[in-house]
């Protein structure tokens, strides 16, 4: 049976009221939530254009972690005119350009707000060898990653800086992985080694206290090379230096000498073989 419940005037009164009361609340959430926004944003646009909140000069960015380059010559590397608002800076493009730009291998930007101003950790690059550019021959370094940088990147240095003294010719941006092979094992090499020759790329040659060594166009030989070169570090107590044309280890399995061309022999200057060589060593 289906029971019928009947509703008052009373209740009906009682439930139009209740409806004026939540119709009362959500207006005054909604102006609520209207007056925190617009109180938020005119905080905002207050703080932004606050005079306290620019940064006006240079000398309010501390540079951190630089070894090689002054603060003044990071600085000049950063893309800001003066005065600048502080929290429209941002950090990330500060990033790509100090890392992309100048010998940054890595930077982190921070925002301080008392007082306003810019904290900038960076990394350098270190230059290992001195290389001319791969493409018009300006003067400049390579890293040991084989990330060339120009030499006027280092004209405003923090304190003197001791030039490398390992010399890189012929070098190529698609050598960059031949050079981070080799870098290591010129570091390791008990033989001095004061030139890199990458001028012909099928042949790799090295100069060296002993004199040229040549190497080949291959890096599958090269620790095997420099192990038979140290080897043969006794050399000059059996052969003059100035009597060497070149060293060839290009098989490091049979090195050879090409002694320099004698203008008195028609057959040139002669060459030890691997046996030569090693009775004389």
């Amino acid at each position: 049976m289906t029971s019928i419940v009947s509703v008052s005037s009373e209740q009906l009164r009682e439930r139009r009221k209740q409806l004026r009361r939540e119709k009362k609340i959500f207006f005054w959430q909604g102006l609520w939530r209207f007056t925190l926004i617009t109180a938020i944003t005119g905080g905002l646009t207050w703080i932004i254009t606050r005079p306290n909140w620019i940064i006006y000069e240079n000398t309010q960015i501390e540079i951190e972690g630089n070894q090689f380059l002054s603060q003044d010559a990071i600085r000049a590397l950063l893309p800001l005119s003066y005065p600048q608002s502080l929290l429209q800076i941002q950090p990330q493009e500060l990033v790509n350009q100090l890392e992309s730009t100048g010998p940054i291998a890595e930077a982190v930007v921070s925002r301080q707000v008392f007082p306003p101003s810019l904290t900038i950790e960076v990394r350098e690059r270190k230059p290992v060898a001195i290389a001319p550019s791969p493409f018009d021959n300006e003067p400049g370094f390579l890293d040991a990653q084989g990330i060339w940088m120009p030499q006027s990147s280092y004209t405003q240095i923090k304190e003197k800086l001791d030039l490398p003294k390992l010399r890189v010719l012929g070098f190529q941006e698609e050598l960059r992985s031949h050079w981070q092979t080799l870098y290591p094992l010129i570091q390791r090499s008990v033989v001095k080694i004061t030139v890199v020759d990458w001028h012909n790329p099928n042949n790799l040659v090295l100069v060296t206290e002993l004199g040229k060594v040549h190497c080949g166009g291959t890096d599958a030989f090269l620790n095997e090379q420099l192990r038979v070169l140290t080897k043969m570090r006794e050399l000059p107590n059996q052969i003059a230096i100035t009597e060497i044309e070149y060293i060839d280890l290009t098989n490091p399995q049979y090195p050879t000498i090409q002694l320099v061309r004698d203008p008195k022999s028609p057959s040139g200057g002669a060459t030890f073989s691997s046996s030569e060589i090693a009775q004389r060593l």
